[in-house]
């Protein structure tokens, strides 16, 4: 019989810069240089120097080695926490603030941090280097904060078929409070479901720039703009997501994943309101019955815009109609800036999850109808794809930022129920693989790869940094200037 195998002691997971630290602790507490514990282990003063500064992390004998010559176990070297001490918790912190790619690239020269340099003064750095990264952070972190946080969101509502059951309750009973009864809601209802709240709309035309409304806490106001802002944001709607706020019970966004929840809920709230489900259900349900489903007429019966419509859809058919669907709205640069689906539709996305900002395959609908001529009809299309064939509606609009299209889609086996089914115009898509429309053939590749220069149209948002103020991408100060010039009994208050 062969003997066992002994079994490898196993080397814990550490951080080579904290066990370096506590090594350097324990010998300097017991008044021994570099040079004497390199004596006493065997080891150079060098290689110890680089251990103690976390540059080399030390093997398993040379950290049993240390420990017997600092008289401490192995452990007490090992330990994954800071090593006791201020000064040394501090010297981690600022050695790894100086070895962070912000720093570097700021191009100043270390602070060593010996014992030489005052405590007080290992502080203010430490200190420095924290406001500098909050800073940098500030400045950064919302467009990816934003990403991480629509991908968090849009999954959570994926999962529960885009329905909010709560909100529809609350919409529905506020405007059959007001007098809604069937049809479009009318801005005398909004104006009186305000009422009921305790708020009066007003209508200026000096809205912050930052702003699409503001509400008056104090006074009871809420301040709309005078028409319609271009891209579909209707009065009816901009004035029930103010009311969403105060019959939700949203209280000031303490991150920005809870500033887009809120946004989120107030659209939520204003399309249940616009679109009540028990009429909008009734509707729906009784053109899927005639099998003449169309996102124009629902459009027209509640008079919201092709977009509100489209995308009230997500949150009805799939809950009480069974049929679940997709839904983009593409730019006319070809990515897609607002996406749900819970049908399978292999939208492209990003290392993180997120779909906007991603392109739209080219041979979708959405991207089709953006080059058609005639844009005054809605326009179907099928289309193969890996996850099995779709069936799309898509209609176009423009906005001062350009064209763009809004699609609803739905599987194969459920066109049936929609008018439109019977178009011929069918495509085929590989995407998201990035030869079907990504990635240039390779005869065009080759002939022009090394005999292009293109000069790209820079969005201008891309350089305008968002206000930092209590409200993501809200300017404070004009906030409160325009308050105080409308406050009754102010100066130009009504």
């Amino acid at each position: 019989m062969s003997e066992p195998e002994t079994a490898r002691p196993e080397v814990p997971e550490v951080d080579a810069l904290t066990v370096g630290r506590r090594i350097r602790h324990h010998r300097q507490a017991r008044g021994m240089t570099l040079a004497q514990l390199g004596a006493a282990v065997g080891a150079a003063q060098s290689r110890l120097s680089q251990v103690e500064n976390g540059k080399r992390e030390p093997k398993l004998s040379l950290i049993t080695a240390v420990a017997a010559a600092l008289g401490v176990p192995p452990g007490e070297l090992l330990d994954g926490s800071p090593p006791p001490g201020r000064r040394a918790a501090l010297e981690i912190e600022l050695d790894r603030a100086q070895r962070s790619p912000l720093f570097r690239s700021l191009g100043v020269p270390e602070v060593r941090p010996g014992r030489t340099l005052p405590l007080d003064a290992l502080e203010a750095l430490v200190a420095l280097h924290r406001e500098v990264a909050r800073r940098h952070d500030a400045a950064n972190a919302t467009p990816e904060e934003a990403r991480r946080a629509n991908t968090e969101i849009r999954r959570l509502l994926r999962a529960a078929d885009n329905h909010l059951p709560e909100i529809e309750e609350v919409a529905e009973d506020l405007v059959r409070a007001a007098g809604y009864t069937v049809g479009a809601l009318t801005h005398r209802t909004v104006a009186r479901a305000a009422a009921e709240l305790g708020f009066s709309i007003i209508h200026v035309d000096d809205l912050p720039h930052s702003t699409r409304t503001v509400t008056d806490l104090a006074h009871g106001r809420i301040y709309l703009p005078p028409a319609s802002i271009p891209g579909g944001h209707g009065l009816r709607s901009l004035a029930l997501q103010a009311i969403a706020h105060r019959v939700l019970g949203h209280e000031r966004p303490t991150s920005y994943t809870d500033f887009l929840r809120q946004r989120l809920e107030i659209n939520y709230f204003a399309a249940c309101a616009l679109m009540p489900r028990s009429a909008a259900v009734e509707f729906l349900a009784a053109a899927k019955a005639e099998r003449d489903l169309a996102v124009e007429d629902f459009r027209d019966a509640f008079g919201v815009t092709h977009e509100a419509a489209a995308h009230r859809l997500t949150n009805l058919l799939t809950t009480h109609l069974g049929l679940p669907l997709h839904f983009l709205r593409a730019g006319d640069d070809g990515a897609l800036y607002r996406g749900y689906e819970n049908d399978g539709v292999p939208f492209v996305e990003d290392a993180t999850g997120a779909v906007e900002g991603q392109p739209v395959c080219r041979q979708w609908t959405a991207r089709r109808v953006l080059g058609l001529t005639n844009r005054t009809t809605e326009n179907y299309q099928y289309t193969d794809t890996p996850a099995g064939t779709f069936w799309c509606s898509s209609q176009t609009g423009t906005t001062r930022e350009g064209d763009f299209s809004i699609t609803v889609g739905v599987r194969y086996e459920h066109a049936k129920f929609f008018r439109g089914r019977d178009t011929r115009a069918r495509a085929v898509s590989r995407c998201p693989d990035v030869s079907c429309c990504r990635r240039a053939p390779q005869e065009l590749a080759g002939r022009w790869a090394e005999n292009a220069w293109p000069s790209a149209r820079l969005h201008a948002q891309t350089l305008a940094p968002l206000p930092s103020g209590t409200f993501p991408g809200v300017d404070d100060v004009e906030v409160y200037e325009f308050l105080t010039a409308h406050a009754p009994g102010e100066h130009g208050g009504g």
